[in-house]
């Protein structure tokens, strides 16, 4: 059995987008469950619209995604991609080649592929056997009168001199498919395996773009995403495991991938489905890995010290258990974390109005701050009893003063456990955080 050799071959004309991040993804556990290798090839041919950034931004995709690959070219080492404008030289040899055995024609400075009669058939791992009629294909440029090739002559050669077993690709190809394996068979090589994979469609179920949210896959880096859970989510997108199971490392997802677990039917991109992904692998984390990817995001709000890794470290760890139920990003960490750092500088307005607008309220929470000031034990128990004792003996509703509360600790209406935050801020943090509210909001409203 030949060893399997695939390849990604991504146009450096925009960044890593999902369903190209997909598609590599595919390859490449294809080629790691089958001992096989993954190729990197960059396509820019198309001049006027590659660039170095875009390049860039690809391979960083990929390398935060983890998907490695396993050659390159003698200049710049296994670790460089290869690059199809450097192999312009190849392709037009093959042109010059087909046209030498009358298999292509010269017209108007173009070199123009000779279709033969029949009917071109291929058999697709996802959708079985296609077929065509090539009475519906045009002879077709394969070098352009400028002698730049086509993408058909390029993929072809450089897929026949890397010794491509397996082409993996999106739906969107199966139309030049027919054109491809007619070159294959003029240059007197036997065409790879295909297998097209289904689109990624919005909710909407129309083709995934900039409206349904962000699509290039180091936007949702920015965002907060865990890479393992980017990884994990896009590969069960058009493609089943046979179980029930959706959590997977990446060992795992290598050991069950097989082509034939590919759906035919487009795969539907739903950012809650990637909530869910994200925040089941950020509870897998355990603490040193979770402050690990915490730390830079930490520093850049402003929030890190150095302290946080030594004598403050069991606080913190008690912090980001508060926050794990409901935190599903890196994000969303740092942003919740906030209250803990610093004080509020202004309190939620509608919380404002509907929690500390009502007559009495300021009354209330001045005995509240002072029965928290004379609490002898500073914990979750003794807070809410103190708290809920002095609803009863002002006759107001113990939820009325959570929330005022809830305000004065971290400016909003929506927030962790209170009592546990309340204990993490500690008594001065606390009761200074009444006082201040006392004095913003009242001193506010009477000025």
């Amino acid at each position: 059995m030949t060893t399997p050799r695939l390849r990604f071959a991504p146009s450096p004309t925009g960044y890593l987008h999902l369903g190209g991040a997909r598609t590599a993804l595919f390859n490449w556990l294809y080629a790691r469950r089958q001992g096989g290798t993954f190729i990197l090839r960059i396509e820019d041919t198309d001049a006027g619209r590659s660039s170095d950034e875009m390049v860039t931004g690809i391979l960083d995709g990929l390398r935060w995604l983890g998907i490695d690959w396993d050659e390159g070219p003698e200049v710049g080492g296994p670790h460089a991609p290869y690059f199809q404008s450097q192999r312009l030289d190849r392709h037009r040899a093959a042109a010059r080649d087909l046209v030498g055995r009358g298999l292509a024609y010269e017209d108007e400075g173009a070199i123009r592929f000779r279709v033969p009669a029949g009917r071109t058939t291929f058999v697709d791992s996802v959708h079985g056997p296609i077929e065509f009629d090539n009475e519906h294909i045009e002879s077709f440029v394969i070098l352009r009168s400028d002698t730049q090739p086509t993408y058909h002559l390029s993929v072809v050669v450089d897929d026949i001199d890397m010794r491509v077993t397996h082409v993996v690709r999106g739906d969107d190809h199966i139309s030049n498919t027919p054109k491809q394996v007619l070159l294959y068979q003029a240059l007197g090589a036997a065409p790879p395996a295909f297998a097209h994979v289904p689109l990624i469609m919005g909710p909407d179920k129309k083709r995934l773009s900039k409206r349904h949210g962000a699509t290039s896959v180091m936007e949702y880096e920015k965002q907060g995403y865990l890479p393992e859970a980017m990884f994990n989510f896009l590969a069960l997108l058009g493609w089943g495991t046979g179980s029930d199971d959706e959590i997977f490392t990446r060992d795992e997802l290598i050991a069950r991938f097989t082509l034939l677990g590919i759906s035919g039917g487009n795969a539907v991109f739903n950012t809650e489905k990637l909530d869910w992904f994200n925040h089941q692998h950020l509870l897998r984390l355990d603490n040193d890995a979770l402050i690990g990817r915490l730390r830079g995001r930490l520093a850049a709000a402003g929030y890190w010290r150095d302290a946080l890794d030594g004598v403050d470290r069991d606080w913190f760890i008690r912090v980001l258990a508060l926050l794990k139920p409901r935190a599903k990003t890196l994000n969303a960490f740092v942003e919740q974390v906030s209250p803990f750092f610093t004080e509020p500088l202004a309190y939620d307005g509608d919380g404002v109005k509907k929690h500390l607008s009502t007559a009495g309220m300021q009354a209330h929470v001045r005995s509240l701050r002072d029965a928290f000031a004379a609490l002898d034990v500073w914990n979750e128990a003794t807070l809410e009893q103190a708290l809920r004792a002095l609803a009863d003996a002002r006759g107001v509703k113990a939820g009325a003063l959570i929330q005022a509360a809830r305000l004065a600790a971290t400016g909003r209406m929506v927030s962790p456990g209170l009592f546990e935050m309340l204990v993490l801020l500690g008594r001065d943090g606390v009761l200074g955080r009444l006082d201040r509210m006392m004095e913003t909001v009242w001193s506010a409203a009477t000025s």
